[in-house]
């Protein structure tokens, strides 16, 4: 069942600009808990989002360069129960 994703807290400020660097995964491609999915970055570091659940990508929402906020949904993900 595919699920959205949102953009976790990532101990930023809320008034710090985030912004998709790059996708590890690419879509229809699996990915285990824990595995680095995406990078973002502000203009203090740049920032690696790991995968909460052992999964598939779906579809990316979040294109490389956008400017996103904590909780914006970034991609269409799928649990795959081990």
């Amino acid at each position: 069942m595919e699920k959205e994703f949102e953009l976790p807290d990532i101990g930023i400020e809320a008034d710090v600009e985030i912004t998709v660097s790059f996708w590890y995964i690419e879509e229809d491609e699996e990915f285990e808990e824990g595995d680095d999915i995406l990078e973002v970055s502000t203009n203090k570091a740049n920032l690696n989002v790991t995968a909460p659940y052992t999964g598939k990508l779906i579809e990316i929402l979040a294109q490389e360069g956008d400017v996103v906020t904590i909780g914006d949904v970034i991609a269409m993900l799928e649990k795959i129960n081990t």
